[in-house]
């Protein structure tokens, strides 16, 4: 099966395909930390590929909603380090997403109290959880001022210097599923009429700038980025994805950039339309639910050559051991959905792997 097949880059070799793709889990102390669960989760997943982390706010003024945690403070990275370790140990690689939320947000679901702003005053209908407990309607974001875009980007800088710091094998931009970046390139949250807004140059010019300043001070094979090209999720717009995300793609090939994650949807075939223009390692995230098996559809994914690594999501929420029961043809375990966001390790980090003997039975 191709999807277990060792993959090599310049800058590391991966000893399958199968890549845990990032999935907010809430699972942060009160000053942004991880909690010491996260460790355990990640390290119990190491036999992935490659783990990208939940996201990451690079600063409070991008917190989402309440306990994502951050990679702000000394605090965070030390905890953060702990993270890492524990994955290292184990023998696995893993990237942390810097995602900023823009005007994603609450004051009462933040650590530092600041008002959401992203490109334009558009409000975001999602409701997120509080600090206090249960969630708030939407309030409208403000528009951010051109200080305060620059700001936003030499913060996700300092992120990527402290995620290296902290012991991460890299960051995964997290340009994708309605969060800052993405918001830039979107037609419904971009109305801005100065150089960050209108044209497709324009609006790519945050997106590149972030990528800049991050493989700045990191080095671009420990930078990859994630786009979700005409995803229609998330309170989202784009009419017409493919002028936009051809041109952004064609800049980033130039880039060197450790990967692209690409996630796709029947509106627009962004796999097999930007593949051409990207000569780089291509992470695909295609749903798990479109062929019989998760394998079945990843293996086709691969063989088709429109990627070269697929990212799993909810499977590796319940089955840490998800490549052993891919490698072997075993039973995926099911999510306990009321603990998909929680405090504790329950139905985070106490999900049980298969049972050796089960498997010899079987």
């Amino acid at each position: 099966m191709l999807l277990l097949t060792e993959y090599r880059t310049p800058a590391r070799t991966l000893p399958n395909r199968i890549v845990m793709s990032p999935m907010t889990r809430l699972r942060s102390l009160p000053d942004g930390s991880p909690t010491r669960d996260v460790a355990d989760y990640y390290a119990q997943r190491a036999a992935a590929g490659l783990i990208v982390t939940e996201g990451i706010w690079p600063h409070s003024t991008g917190q989402s909603e309440a306990w994502v945690p951050g990679l702000q403070t000394e605090r965070q990275v030390e905890a953060w380090s702990r993270v890492t370790e524990a994955v290292h140990a184990k023998g696995g690689r893993i990237f942390a997403q810097l995602m900023h939320g823009g005007r994603k947000g609450h004051p009462l679901a933040r650590i530092d109290g600041s008002w959401p702003a992203g490109p334009s005053a558009v409000l975001d209908e999602d409701r997120v959880h509080l600090i206090a407990g249960g969630k708030a309607d939407p309030i409208m974001p403000a528009a951010l001022d051109r200080a305060d875009i620059y700001a936003a980007v030499e913060h996700h800088a300092r992120a990527a210097r402290n995620a290296i710091t902290a012991g991460f094998d890299g960051v995964e931009i997290h340009g994708a599923n309605s969060y800052f970046v993405h918001q830039f390139l979107a037609d419904n949250t971009n109305l801005r009429t100065d150089e960050f807004g209108g044209s497709i140059e324009n609006r790519m010019r945050l997106p590149l700038a972030v990528v800049d300043a991050v493989t700045a001070a990191i080095g671009a094979r420990r930078t990859g980025i994630r786009l979700s090209p005409g995803n229609p999720q998330f309170n989202m717009f784009e009419a017409d994805p493919a002028p936009l995300y051809r041109a952004l793609v064609t800049e980033l090939d130039g880039r060197g950039l450790a990967y692209l994650h690409l996630t796709d949807n029947d509106t627009y075939g962004a796999l097999a339309d930007l593949r051409p223009r990207w000569r780089g390692t291509l992470i695909a995230n295609v749903g798990e639910n479109r062929a019989a098996t998760t394998a079945e559809a990843a293996e086709g994914v691969l063989r088709s050559g429109v990627a070269d690594l697929v990212s799993f999501g909810r499977h590796f929420i319940s089955n840490p051991d998800l490549v052993h029961r891919i490698t072997h043809d075993l039973p995926l375990a099911p999510i306990r959905e009321d603990l998909l966001y929680g405090r504790t390790a329950e139905g985070y980090s106490d999900y049980p792997r298969w049972e050796p003997a089960t498997v010899a039975a079987h």
